[in-house]
C-alpha cells in the first residue's frame, strides 16, 4: 500500500524575484552566488602531540550575480556609475525563491552592496537571442530569513 502522507517536493529554481534598495529593477533570469564560507585557523598548543585545533575565522560572502534581459532601464548602470566615479552608493536587498502559488518560500537579505562588475549585452546579428546584461554585487552579509 502507498503512502499517502504530506510529501516536501523541492522548490523550483526558476521562480524567484530581486529587490535592491532605490533601484526599479524588472525580472532577471539568473542569480548565482549566494554562497557564505568561514575561514579556517589551524592553531596547536605547544603542549599537545601533533593535534591541529581548527578555529572559526573570518567570514566570507561571494559576489552574487544578477542576468536580465537588456531594457531601456539603466538603474543598474547608473548604480555602477557611482563606484566608476568614487562615489560608491552601498545598497540592501533581498532575493526570495517562491513556491508554485507564488508565495515567498526562501527569503536571503544581502546589504552593504556594490556593484563591481556590469557587463552590457554580447551582439550577433547572426542569431535572435535576448540581449543580456549582466552584474556582480559584493557583499557584506548574506543571510537566510527563517
Amino acid at each position: 500500500m502507498a503512502d499517502t502522507g504530506s510529501r516536501d517536493d523541492p522548490y523550483s529554481s526558476f521562480r524567484f524575484k530581486v529587490s535592491i534598495d532605490g533601484i526599479a529593477v524588472a525580472g532577471f533570469s539568473e542569480v548565482g552566488g549566494l554562497t557564505s564560507e568561514t575561514d579556517v585557523i589551524e592553531y596547536r598548543n605547544g603542549d599537545e602531540t601533533n593535534t591541529v585545533r581548527k578555529l572559526p575565522g573570518l567570514r566570507k560572502y561571494t559576489n552574487i550575480s544578477f542576468k536580465r534581459g537588456y531594457t531601456k532601464s539603466a538603474d543598474l548602470w547608473k548604480w555602477r556609475k557611482t563606484v566608476v566615479d568614487g562615489k560608491t552608493e552601498r545598497k540592501s536587498g533581498s532575493i526570495v525563491l517562491m513556491d508554485e502559488a507564488g508565495n515567498d518560500a526562501l527569503v536571503w537579505e544581502f546589504a552593504a552592496a556594490w556593484p563591481t562588475k556590469w557587463e552590457g549585452p554580447a551582439m550577433n546579428a547572426k542569431n535572435n537571442e535576448v540581449a543580456i546584461e549582466s552584474m556582480e554585487i559584493a557583499v557584506e552579509s548574506l543571510i537566510l530569513k527563517e
